[in-house]
């Protein structure tokens, strides 16, 4: 049995390119059906996060299931080609242990990866869609993620992108005090964001989620308030800084629809942090005057800072993943079997 990743994420892909990839809930199902139809492939799990998109399967036939993967996703994106990374065993196991453990992201260290990565496997195993070796490969990796921000300082600093992109309005506005932000979207990223700029001393927090029970949930838990979804530009006069991060396929803020609202600001900025991917803001709202969009590749400049605090932590890290990997591998080797 082999383990093999074929994927996508920042560093080889801009967020125009990566959105094309992206894997919502919606279709998830649906997808991991589609993917399990690849002659040789025995299970699947799809992590699909604002960073990246992934699959890891289990086969007998690597060649092949990597050659059914690119098939599907030029398929999938209209017959262009992916700029896909591919690993076998073992590198697909350290590069999953690594992701895991934050090594392999944006903000080295971010803890929102994990959550992300045991949800996608819950999901993938609720589908039927794991075998033995993917749930021994899974749980392995959140044994590692746990072991390495336990032992090491990897997480010191901002450790994730809803942090960093709180630092960014910090440095915008100076102070957050008195400043109010919208969060369009009511999801893990939006909640941990949240938390932050509440953290940070902001003078308002408005939620906004297409189901309003959990948005009113969050808005309750932060001392904010809820608005519904489909009334959110009606609480938008005072609003300074907009977060995006819904699970929408297209754009929500959308030029016609922001700009009759922007009349009504008397020439107030708007700061727009699009975390989403699909982008939710359209790239064309930074054409407006007094709006500034960031999506998540501008956060970079920000994130290469606090990466130069962590990076004496990642030896320390790659060595315990080396050795985790190494146990993994020979445990592979000792439950040889076909398809399970």
């Amino acid at each position: 049995m082999n383990i093999v990743c074929a994927g996508i994420n920042h560093r080889i892909a801009t967020v125009d390119v990566r959105e094309k990839f992206a894997v919502g809930p919606h279709e998830l199902e649906q997808t991991l059906a589609r993917i399990r139809s690849i002659d040789g492939l025995a299970g699947a799990v799809i992590v699909s996060t604002c960073n990246r998109v992934e699959y890891y399967t289990a086969s007998v036939c690597p060649i092949r299931v990597l050659d059914g993967l690119r098939d599907y996703l030029q398929e999938r994106t209209g017959g262009s080609d992916a700029p896909l990374y591919t690993h076998e065993s073992p590198a697909s196991i350290r590069h999953l242990f690594r992701v895991a453990s934050g090594l392999d992201s944006m903000v080295i260290g971010e803890t929102e990866i994990l959550g992300q990565l045991k949800q996608a496997y819950a999901a993938a195993s609720a589908c039927g869609a794991t075998t033995r070796h993917l749930n021994k490969l899974f749980q392995h990796a959140f044994r590692v993620a746990k072991q390495v921000r336990s032992e090491t300082q990897i997480t010191r600093g901002s450790t994730s992108v809803g942090s960093v992109a709180v630092d960014l309005a910090g440095k915008i506005f100076g102070n957050l005090n008195g400043r109010t932000v919208m969060m369009l979207g009511a999801g893990e990223i939006s909640e941990r964001t949240a938390r932050s700029f509440v953290s940070r001393g902001i003078g308002t927090v408005i939620v906004t989620n297409r189901t309003f029970e959990r948005a009113a949930r969050l808005a309750e838990e932060i001392g904010g308030m809820a608005v519904h979804f489909d009334n959110w530009h009606n609480a938008f006069d005072n609003v300074d800084i907009l977060i995006c991060s819904t699970a929408a396929p297209h754009p929500v803020v959308t030029r016609e629809k922001l700009e009759p609202l922007l009349k009504q600001r008397n020439g107030r900025p708007l700061f727009i942090i699009d975390l989403a991917v699909p982008r939710d803001a359209e790239a064309s709202l930074n054409d407006l005057d007094g709006v500034y969009l960031y999506d998540i590749d501008s956060l970079e400049e920000i994130v290469r800072q606090s990466l130069e605090v962590r990076r004496a932590e990642v030896v320390r890290c790659e060595k315990m993943i080396d050795q985790h990997v190494g146990e993994f591998v020979g445990w592979m080797r000792n439950h040889i079997s076909f398809l399970k």
